[in-house]
């Protein structure tokens, strides 16, 4: 069975269309219900949703579903992805359910489930829930949620946060810049570090429901680093619309991505002697210089497919405590059960203010020449299969040896085939990116 519904990182489209229409949100509700009242006899289910517009609505068709199904379920309001997977952890929750594209548009949205653990659920649930979604037809009346607990929801989200900073590592007075994306940190990440001691200056901390992610955030730092120049201050931190990202601005303006704070974490827990495995976990899209700074450090990476369950599981499978992608999700698995920016914030904010500037902590880090271009395609065949593809791909393997990688793949929640090319010259990226590029434009191009 393969999943049509979920992609690698929930449900993603269009508020209103499917898979975002009110049948499939029910239906969705009602499969999820089934599943939990097979395992327990009270499930309880916590829902929360990002700064879109959309968000409310969509999160009460599928209420609409739980209640149909006899299931109970609370409100968290205006929440990070992280926020809801700790609270569903600590409180003991049957499930839970965000709505949130993420990175996306305000005009998309999306649906992200939680199984009690505070773990995405695996592959093969998601395609159980999707097949018992299919029995349901039809739609129920919305459900109005009393979201009153929110503030109390969202305020055991933090003091978790806060019991999880680096011991010794005081914020007091450091300058903060926190870019909030107009997103689901807009209120939480500035109360979090001001409540530690912090200097915060809060950018696109003012959502409007649709101004989330739009030129700002996690995806546009430029922002971010001007003004870490203008206030002088000892860091930048943006994150996405769902806060389960974060990418970092040193003192100095460098923007530092996933892949620097893999390094930087790495290194902090190797020399007090808890990083566990002598690993570190990423995916296929981690520079080759993060792979060769981690060796200086006798310390390897573990490369899996795209995607931060793809992570987790490894992490999981192979006993590591530190992984993440280069987007900026970070699992720090001794704290959390997913990629939080607000935690990671909070770990690299702790190792500055215990160990330096980050520009030096990142000391060594040599990022490969890279791009990653996206081709809007019409299906999703193997990409390998496709015969100019294959040739393509072959010649600019034998051209880059050891000197470069390679990686295609299609996006887990767009109609897109990535292709990414890093290389010790930056005119070997362009020349087989585009190269392979025109080839998968020419046979599936959208």
């Amino acid at each position: 069975m393969s999943k049509e519904l979920f992609g690698t990182d929930g449900i993603r489209g269009v508020p209103g269309t499917a898979p975002l229409d009110d049948q499939t949100l029910y239906a969705i509700g009602r499969a999820l219900g089934k599943y939990l009242l097979e395992r327990e006899a009270r499930p309880r289910v916590l829902i929360g949703m990002d700064t879109r517009e959309s968000g409310m609505k969509l999160a009460q068709r599928i209420a609409a579903g739980l209640k149909e199904g006899g299931i109970e379920f609370r409100c968290g309001g205006v929440i990070t992805t992280p926020g809801i997977a700790c609270i569903v952890r600590l409180e003991r929750f049957s499930a839970g359910i965000v709505l949130s594209a993420s990175h996306n548009p305000y005009h998309d949205n999306g649906v992200k489930l939680f199984a009690g653990s505070g773990m995405k659920f695996p592959d093969e649930v998601e395609e159980s829930l999707e097949a018992e979604s299919g029995r349901y037809r039809g739609t129920a009346a919305a459900v109005t949620l009393d979201c009153d607990a929110a503030e109390i929801i969202g305020e055991d989200y933090l003091e978790y946060l806060r019991s999880r900073a680096i011991p010794g590592a005081s914020l007091q007075g450091m300058k903060l810049v926190l870019d909030c994306a107009n997103g689901a940190a807009f209120s939480l990440g500035p109360r979090l570090f001001r409540s530690l001691g912090a200097e915060v200056t809060a950018i696109n901390d003012q959502p409007d429901g649709r101004n989330i992610n739009a030129g700002c955030g996690s995806l546009h730092p430029e922002g971010l680093r001007r003004k870490v120049l203008e206030t002088q201050s000892s860091l930048g931190v943006a994150f996405d619309g769902d806060a389960d990202r974060a990418m970092f601005v040193s003192a100095s303006g460098r923007v530092v991505d996933g892949d620097g704070v893999l390094l930087v974490a790495a290194r902090y827990l190797k020399s007090k002697g808890i990083l566990r495995g002598g690993k570190v976990v990423g995916t296929s899209m981690a520079n080759l210089g993060l792979e060769r700074a981690l060796a200086q450090e006798g310390l390897s990476l573990t490369r899996v497919p795209v995607g931060d369950r793809y992570v987790l599981e490894e992490m999981l499978r192979s006993d590591c405590n530190l992984g993440g992608e280069q987007s900026g999700h970070i699992i720090f698995l001794d704290d959390a059960t997913t990629g939080d920016g607000l935690l990671t914030a909070l770990k690299i904010a702790g190792i500055v203010a215990l160990e330096g500037p980050l520009e030096e902590l990142v000391r060594g880090l040599k990022v490969f020449p890279q791009t990653i271009l996206n081709i809007e395609v019409s299906s999703k065949p193997p990409l390998e299969s496709l015969p100019g593809v294959s040739r393509t791909l072959g010649e600019a393997t034998r051209a880059l040896a050891d000197s470069g990688r390679i990686v295609l793949r299609y996006s887990g929640t767009e109609p897109k085939a990535r292709v990414m090319v890093e290389a010790e010259r930056e005119e070997d990226v362009h020349r087989w990116a585009e190269a392979l590029a025109a080839e998968i434009r020419s046979s599936i191009g959208a």
